[in-house]
């Protein structure tokens, strides 16, 4: 599986797996497994690209009123949904893969694989939690370079070789086998986050690159040096760049959506949307505002029929 080239599609960040007050809707803390689940087949049956789970192990109280506790696990939760869906693809955004070591998670993440007929897309992070790495017994100021070497431990590991094979300096295996091996011959793997460094990450080591939080007028700027990166260090496959809009509501909403949200008809919606696609944006993770789970699936259902189509005009 990959996504088109020359062309926008449109994935989602699920919500109810996890509920940050920075953007979770008041209704979710009352969620059930099975909205969960109308949601993924909902995006299944509507044309998404992809449905997202992000991870936390443990958040310290210190964080809680502001994160929440509330932190789904991401090869569970994906695993779950694999089941109901058929053509949605499954992708961690992002998975904290430095709390771990590489062949766990390659063993969690190629059986996803191999159950789901092909459908992962592994979005890999840095984490932002020291105590959470501590309880954990990994060193918080070394999870950049840490990251860096699991990323390329975890292309060994899910590659085509039964016996993956890795030497560094944090993780050296070989004559170790797996099975089973992912379905697809190369799992996608994407980086997530805006920092100089996770561009770098991106560029130098990825299929695909998540930027977290980047408004429309900063993300040029950031595609321009991703590309030039990748150029410099001799890479010339393809790389995939998403964007995370605005909040969206498709129509004219009764309630108060919050200044910051894009509302409007459908062709007001794409033009502003194309936006993204003007400036190097491959595939964009949309977001709507909604009081209740069936307000959400009329929104993507609303958006899958009356926007998404005028995407690429």
């Amino acid at each position: 599986m990959s996504f088109p080239v020359g062309r926008v599609v449109y994935g989602m960040q699920l919500p109810v797996q996890s509920q940050s007050s920075l953007y979770a809707e008041p209704w979710e803390a009352r969620a059930t497994p099975e909205d969960l689940l109308e949601i993924a087949r909902t995006a299944d049956r509507t044309g998404f690209a992809y449905i997202a789970s992000c991870d936390h192990v443990a958040i310290p109280r210190r964080l809680a009123d502001a994160m929440s506790t509330a932190w789904y696990d991401p090869v569970a939760t994906l695993a779950f949904l694999a089941a109901a869906t058929r053509h949605v693809r499954l992708m961690s955004h992002v998975a904290i893969v430095g709390l771990r070591h590489p062949l766990l998670s390659a063993k969690q993440y190629a059986t996803l694989d191999h159950l789901s007929g092909g459908r992962l897309i592994l979005g890999v992070g840095a984490g932002h939690v020291p105590e959470e790495f501590e309880a954990l017994g990994v060193d918080f100021e070394r999870r950049g370079p840490l990251l860096d070497e699991t990323v390329d431990a975890l292309r060994a590991a899910l590659g085509p070789d039964e016996y993956p094979e890795h030497h560094g300096d944090h993780y050296d295996f070989s004559d170790l086998g797996q099975l089973p091996r992912p379905a697809q011959p190369h799992v996608p793997l994407w980086v997530g986050g805006s920092s100089p460094a996770a561009v770098r990450r991106a560029a130098t080591r990825a299929d695909g690159w998540l930027p977290q939080g980047d408004p429309r007028d900063k993300l040029p700027a950031q595609i321009t040096r991703l590309r030039r990166l990748r150029e410099d260090a001799g890479i010339t496959e393809r790389i995939v760049v998403g964007a995370i809009t605005e909040a969206l509501y498709v129509g004219e909403p009764a309630w108060s959506v919050g200044r910051r949200t894009l509302t409007g008809k459908p062709d007001a919606l794409a033009e502003s949307l194309r936006e993204y696609g003007a400036m190097g944006v491959d595939q964009i993770q949309v977001r709507f505002r909604s009081r209740s789970c069936t307000e959400l699936t009329d929104q993507m259902a609303a958006f899958a029929a009356d926007v998404a189509p005028y995407l690429n005009h």
